[in-house]
């Protein structure tokens, strides 16, 4: 016998499906339902369950859906809702709702509405009084967090960061005194520029987890410091290749004082000196960041934001 053979029966899997049967499922609801990150293995009965009972679809791309669908025996009319789309498919999908249709609404992978399409649909559906029901299941965030070894009690979750390398410095400078595990998501073609970005704002010795492809044939996770991620990540085409989620701890006690003493710093010249200025004096003294610094006195002093 094959080691890996379930040791249960048949008549578990019947047994779990008969008690679904007798769970409630209301008609004119929108199920938000999570769908397998990679291993279709991932999915949940009760997923499964109320992909059979829908109406109909409302999907990402109805191909990936199509596929998802009929690896799991099921045939439903999908429909597209995707990032452009959104605000007339809420409408159909209330008008739908309103005529007593079960509408099931997923992404290509994962928990819709978190980094993905969804969320304006559901806004809309609450707001017509409709009746909204989450299908919990498969988060690429969760999942890298569970495995990421990062003590906080908290996380920060980001999401995508801006493509503009700016902008991205910005958010990040935002954050850098949250003691919460920062998560982010990339795209493989901006990984090490994302990576260099966490380098250059949270300084080189925060722990980073590299989770790509999560769930999937080639998942890989790798832990290592900010100083070392972007030569990991150019070591090997491999490392670039994929899904991403980025962990990175919070700030910790051993890199606060270099803030404190910075925060100090600046607000002595900013009695003195315009935001910029003062910014770019406190990175001479204290070795950090401008960027860094520039968003820390503008925390300090608001009213120059314009400066």
């Amino acid at each position: 016998m094959n080691s890996l053979t379930p040791s249960f029966s048949p008549d578990c899997l019947a047994s779990l499906w008969n008690e679904l049967d007798r769970q409630s499922f209301p008609e004119g609801a929108l199920y938000v339902v999570a769908t397998p990150i990679g291993n279709v293995g991932d999915i949940s009965l009760r997923a499964i369950r109320v992909l059979s009972l829908a109406d109909a679809i409302a999907c990402e791309d109805t191909r990936n859906t199509g596929q998802l669908m009929a690896r799991l025996g099921l045939s439903k009319p999908l429909f597209s809702a995707h990032q452009h789309n959104e605000r007339e498919t809420a409408q159909k999908i209330i008008e739908r709702l309103h005529a007593g249709a079960r509408i099931a609404l997923v992404s290509d992978a994962g928990t819709p509405a978190v980094s993905d399409p969804g969320a304006r649909i559901v806004d809309a559906v609450i707001g017509a009084g409709l009746k909204v029901i989450p299908v919990a299941g498969p988060s690429a965030a969760i999942a890298a967090l569970s495995v990421s070894g990062l003590l906080s009690e908290q996380f920060y979750f980001v999401g995508f960061m801006p493509a503009k390398s700016s902008q991205r410095e910005q958010l990040l400078s935002g954050l850098v005194s949250s003691t919460a595990n920062l998560v982010f998501y990339e795209a493989p073609h901006r990984i090490i520029e994302a990576a260099q970005s966490l380098l250059t704002i949270l300084g080189p010795e925060r722990r980073i987890v590299i989770a790509r492809e999560i769930s999937k044939l080639f998942e890989q996770v790798h832990r290592c410091r900010l100083a070392e991620a972007p030569d990991w990540l150019s070591a090997e085409a491999n490392h670039q290749r994929g899904e991403f989620v980025l962990v990175v701890e919070g700030q910790s006690a051993a890199n606060e004082q270099p803030l404190s003493d910075a925060r100090h710093v600046l607000q002595t010249l900013l009695e003195e000196l315009p935001v910029s200025q003062a910014a770019a004096l406190a990175a001479k003294i204290t070795g950090m960041k401008k960027n860094t610094l520039y968003q820390l006195a503008l925390e300090l002093r608001p009213q120059d934001l314009a400066d």
